[in-house]
């Protein structure tokens, strides 16, 4: 008699395996995540009987040309992927619900078709009908689009096995796809990272692009097995604010080409809309004569991008603590960069609320913010608005030293680009780069060594009046 498989128990947010049921995952800390699962067979067990054959091994220069890569259409995109979808290659795209994922990659399938390539669309969450009238909805008339709507992994692997020449398979989405042999809902941990491994080994084997679709937790993580992330080529987030219009595709992992790189749309009633220069979209609405505004040259991956930065100072209300509000950047460096303005410049500010906001729905990362930040605090106290020419760009120390950051380069050439006559960066140590900026022409830098000769002349004549 056939040894029945015991039962487990997985937690369906971090994969984590405990021998018994309880009500809170001790891994993740999450409650009521842990449901029973039978258990995966051994590698002894699921072995097939027979000699095991020999791998082979070739040299890194290899017999034969790489496949070229095959633009998707959308230059944002490619962008993000590095130049194009890579034959044979695995993308993740995560998103929040309703942010635009099916949008996006539909568009793309599109275009994609109507240059004579095979492009399947596999929707597990949709009936084929309703991406028609999706489709039609967002003006996408392509007949060489083929769709399917499956859940099952076994049916579509025996079809993926016998179709040829398909060029790109996307699968919307990972989480409601279905394996039979796993013992499992949809959606579970081990259906996840079963369906996905045998989708991928089609498409390593066939050798056409695969796109899996995933949801994300209320964490913003992505939903399933934390080892799938490491079995794709590539991890895309595509992100953005409900009360924006914009969308920004980040690359979190690409193992053919850069990092940390986006892309950005703008979401139209037509679908998306590619934005080739975000710097002028995002100072679209700016008004440069309103005190506690101030811009930032920024740097996205390799895009130098400018953004507002808007600063309001209010008087703290009652007995209750001041309250630090921040949207687009980090929390926690506020409260720093408010420390370093009271201590080594002067400024009061224990006593006032404020309120940071960076225009647009972009969030902003790197530390070359803290001078634009600053400008803008300083600018906001003083009731005086900064020069509407001029974009900031640096990293603050502790003791108000202005730090380097990297590329200052390309975001001149941005600033510049787009009209602005003065930049205020760090100074340049000679000993380290070997030799000072060269601005493009008509852009006059201003390069401070310490925050307060920034801060002065605001301060001064704010004391005046």
């Amino acid at each position: 008699m056939a040894r029945r498989p015991s039962a487990r128990y997985v937690c369906q947010s971090c994969g984590a395996v405990w021998p018994k049921w309880s009500g809170r995952c001790e891994a993740c800390g999450g409650w009521n995540t842990i449901t029973e699962e039978a258990a995966e067979p051994t590698q002894a067990a699921a072995r097939k009987s027979g000699r095991s054959a020999r791998i082979s091994f070739t040299g890194l220069d290899g017999q034969a040309a790489p496949p070229p890569r095959l633009p998707s259409g959308m230059a944002e995109l490619d962008r993000v992927l590095g130049g194009g979808l890579v034959p044979a290659s695995v993308v993740l795209v995560g998103g929040d619900p309703g942010i635009g994922k099916s949008t996006l990659l539909l568009q793309a399938a599109c275009r994609l078709a109507a240059e004579d390539r095979r492009v399947l669309y596999i929707s597990g969450e949709e009936a084929v009908d309703q991406v028609r009238l999706r489709a039609r909805r967002l003006g996408l008339a392509t007949p060489g689009l083929e769709l399917a709507a499956s859940i099952n992994v076994a049916d579509i692997s025996a079809t993926l096995e016998a179709e040829q020449n398909v060029s790109l398979v996307i699968i919307d989405s990972i989480q409601t796809m279905w394996l039979d042999s796993v013992d499992s809902a949809p959606g579970s941990v081990s259906q996840v990272r079963a369906c996905a491994f045998e989708l991928i080994r089609l498409a390593k084997k066939r050798s056409f692009t695969l796109i899996l679709v995933s949801h994300v937790t209320k964490d913003g993580i992505l939903a399933g097995p934390r080892v799938m992330e490491h079995m794709v080529d590539a991890v895309l987030y595509f992100e953005g604010d409900r009360g924006h219009q914009f969308r920004i595709l980040r690359a979190a992992k690409n193992r053919f080409g850069a990092t940390d790189e986006i892309g950005v749309f703008a979401m139209t009633d037509t679908g998306l809309a590619e934005v080739p220069n975000p710097s002028a979209l995002f100072l679209a609405e700016r008004r440069g004569n309103i005190a506690g505004s101030a811009v930032f040259a920024g740097l996205e991956g390799s895009r130098p991008v400018l953004l507002e930065v808007q600063a309001l100072l209010a008087p703290k209300a009652g007995e209750s603590a001041p309250r630090r509000s921040v949207v687009g950047w980090d929390s926690g460096r506020l409260p720093m960069l408010l420390a370093v303005l009271e201590t080594r410049c002067g400024l009061k500010l224990s006593g006032m609320d404020v309120y940071l906001n960076f225009a647009g729905g972009l969030r902003v990362s790197e530390p070359a913010a803290d001078l634009a930040v600053a400008a803008a605090l300083v600018s906001a106290m003083a009731g005086r608005p900064t020069r509407p020419d001029c974009v900031y760009f640096g990293e603050i120390g502790l003791s108000g030293e202005l730090r380097q950051v990297p590329q200052p380069d390309l975001r001149l050439r941005e600033a510049a680009k787009l009209g602005f006559s003065t930049a205020v960066l760090p100074r340049r140590i000679r000993q380290v780069t070997g030799a000072a900026i060269r601005p493009p022409p008509g852009l006059t830098l201003h390069e401070p060594g310490h925050l307060t000769e920034l801060t002065g002349p605001m301060t001064a004549d704010m004391e005046a009046d």
